[in-house]
């Protein structure tokens, strides 16, 4: 079981493509735009709002273009 804080109930699709990536943590995300993550296979527009909403809860965004990409 991994220390993830990565919102619930993204789905088995989102969450799979999530850790394919690498990403297990919100942070992680920073270093992710939206547009990448929302590319992944598997993360569909309800998982993306769901985690626009859980980085804003924790005063964090998605990473933005021409920054480190987390791939």
């Amino acid at each position: 079981m991994t220390d993830s804080d990565l919102p619930g109930k993204l789905g088995r699709p989102a969450e799979r493509a999530l850790a394919a990536a690498g990403i297990q943590r919100l942070s992680d995300l920073t270093a992710w735009t939206e547009r990448d993550v929302a590319a992944l296979h598997g993360v569909g527009p309800t998982a993306i709002v769901k985690l626009r909403a859980a980085l804003a809860a924790n005063n964090l965004t998605f990473g933005h273009p021409g920054g480190t990409v987390g791939q």
